[in-house]
């Protein structure tokens, strides 16, 4: 593995956390902006990225996004990668009439015309605990087909979300296999949410290394790890042949008692990354290996 590229991705904001829970949170485009140009200059290739009303609740809106990627692009040439599960606030937050809140299935498609060269797809249906209510993402096959061909009509590399096994074998494997992703197929590999989201799974070296083993061929993957987990996780990751995000989305303690910033978690996991023998990958390095094209 010596000398291996990994790609970086930094997850800046999220769709839950707020300036309460971490003052360095960014929230707005211009603050989102200026973190990921400070994170690309230390080693990250990919921006992970949520956009945020005014008042900081979440949206898919693209203007937003649109204002998000232009910004960072006249900054520099990180890979960009929109949303399209949004969040559990603001304009995501729909109320269902069987009685009880789902995220927004309109709203999160607007994420897709942010003008970004990658999106997530979230395919799986699951409940959501957190702000004090169960709030339903709600994507049944005909939607996750939906937005899968969206995405491949739009020219937008999608970012295969699996939260749990069955998500493999399931929803990512079916979607590839119908032709709706050329390889290589990226493939975010999330633990440790399992307090949050319903089915997922919580971080173990065993967990991790199922999940690697069911992933579609012709994969590239990349680990999150979600709180006091992550270095563990990530570094695991690593070892696996495995690429890593870090950022406030995953992760708002750097140390207990000490709020992290963006910045700290990404120079933290380049040192990890040199000390293992490999060496961050630039953006133009991960288009490479992600089969994208040029911004």
């Amino acid at each position: 593995m010596s000398g291996r590229k990994v790609i970086i991705t930094v997850a800046p904001t999220g769709g839950l956390a707020t300036k309460q829970d971490n003052p360095h949170l960014p929230t707005q485009p211009q603050e989102i902006a200026e973190d990921v140009r400070r994170c690309y200059d230390a080693g990250a290739s990919i921006a992970a990225l949520h956009a945020r009303r005014p008042d900081d609740e979440a949206t898919c809106d693209p203007t937003v996004y649109r204002r998000i990627n232009e910004l960072i692009r006249e900054r520099c040439d990180i890979v960009l990668n929109n949303s399209t599960g949004g969040g559990v606030n603001g304009d995501l937050l729909a109320w269902n009439d069987a009685g009880y809140h789902e995220v927004s299935w309109p709203e999160r498609l607007r994420g897709l015309d942010g003008g970004a060269e990658m999106c997530t797809l979230d395919a799986m249906t699951c409940f959501a605990s957190a702000a004090g209510r169960e709030t339903l993402l709600a994507t049944p096959p005909s939607r996750g087909r939906e937005l899968a061909r969206l995405m491949r009509d739009k020219g937008i590399k999608p970012e295969w979300e699996a939260f749990s096994p069955t998500h493999l074998v399931q929803e990512v494997a079916t979607l590839i296999g119908e032709g709706y992703d050329r390889p290589p197929h990226l493939v975010n590999i999330v633990v440790g949410l399992h307090t949050v989201f319903q089915g997922a799974m919580p971080y173990s070296p065993k967990a991790l290394q199922d999940m690697v083993n069911l992933l579609p061929a012709d994969s590239v993957f990349t680990v999150s790890a979600v709180g006091a987990c992550q270095t563990e996780a990530l570094t695991q990751a690593l070892l696996l042949g495995g690429h890593v995000r870090v950022g406030l989305e995953d992760n708002l303690w750097h140390a207990p008692g000490e709020p992290g910033t963006n910045l700290a978690f990404v120079e933290r996991i380049v040192r990890i990354v040199r000390e293992l023998g490999m060496e961050p990958a630039t953006a133009a390095e991960a288009r490479a290996m992600l089969g994208l094209g040029q911004p």
